[in-house]
């Protein structure tokens, strides 16, 4: 199973979702890795078991053990992450951007693969997880790394196209008749 699975799986009225999801992982500019773990950390962060599934499987063609693991780490921590910072943004009292987190966060600075690579995976994680706050901080870093606005760009393609993709699926699941 794999992309063009989750393509055939795609209803008629989702087609720019089903060409989107085709095209970003035909004719993307990121190295392998980033790709794929940008890819799978997307689909975690989805929460959808589908989609999941469906794009881990291919992501593991493509992924060391290594990558493979800190692709989910990237997706575990932001899940943390952005529930926290997006919190502490939208009280409006900047004083919580002064106290500590008080949150581990250790993987982030030994992740297990290139820096650059897991804090793109955590920045489009945070896309999808719709954290501002960590947006901005994940992309400046990645931007400091050598990536291009075009690559981050293409890294916010995935996590959108990742995301329609999982709650296109997840609505006709919802909307299929039951089964008794």
């Amino acid at each position: 199973m794999s992309v063009d699975a989750l393509k055939s799986a795609l209803p008629g009225y989702a087609k720019d979702t089903k060409l989107n999801l085709g095209s970003l992982t035909s004719t993307s500019q990121l190295t392998e890795q980033q790709l794929w773990g940008t890819v799978l950390a997307c689909a975690l962060a989805t929460r959808s078991a589908v989609v999941i599934r469906e794009l881990a499987e291919e992501a593991g063609d493509y992924l060391t053990a290594e990558a493979f693991e800190a692709a989910k780490g990237a997706a575990s921590i932001m899940a943390m992450n952005n529930v926290y910072y997006r919190a502490t943004h939208l009280i409006g009292d900047e004083t919580y951007a002064t106290l500590p987190a008080k949150l581990r966060m250790s993987i982030i600075g030994r992740p297990g693969v290139d820096k650059v690579d897991f804090e793109l995976w955590s920045l489009a994680v945070s896309a999808v997880n719709g954290c501002g706050r960590c947006l901005e901080s994940h992309e400046k870093v990645v931007r400091e790394g050598g990536l291009s606005r075009e690559l981050v760009q293409e890294a916010l393609r995935i996590a959108a196209v990742v995301n329609a993709t999982a709650a296109t699926l997840e609505a006709e699941a919802a909307l299929a008749p039951a089964t008794v």
